[in-house]
């Protein structure tokens, strides 16, 4: 019995790894008390940092995800990308 429990158990973490490793960078990556600082990555080559980090931790509020990098990668965050503003232009930097 001890084997089974054994290779149970060794499935069981790798199952969750896997797990973890494929929501990496999606939707929920980011808990909410981590949007700052993931946000402040976002909007550190930004002329207007302050608006920059007003919107970004908006948007990670509502899809707990910031696309890395300063610009681009935000295939990476469908939710981001597609928020919009009133005016139909995207709202997350």
């Amino acid at each position: 019995m001890g084997k089974f429990q054994f290779y149970f158990l060794a499935i069981l973490v790798a199952s969750m790894a896997i797990i973890q490793l494929s929501n990496a960078g999606g939707e929920g990556s980011v808990p909410v008390e981590e949007c700052p600082s993931a946000c402040s990555v976002r909007c550190s080559a930004t002329h207007h940092p302050g608006n920059c980090m007003d919107v970004c931790q908006d948007c990670c509020g509502k899809c707990l995800c910031v696309p890395s990098g300063t610009v681009g990668n935000k295939d990476e965050c469908p939710c981001y990308r597609d928020l919009k503003t009133k005016y139909g232009t995207p709202k997350c930097p």
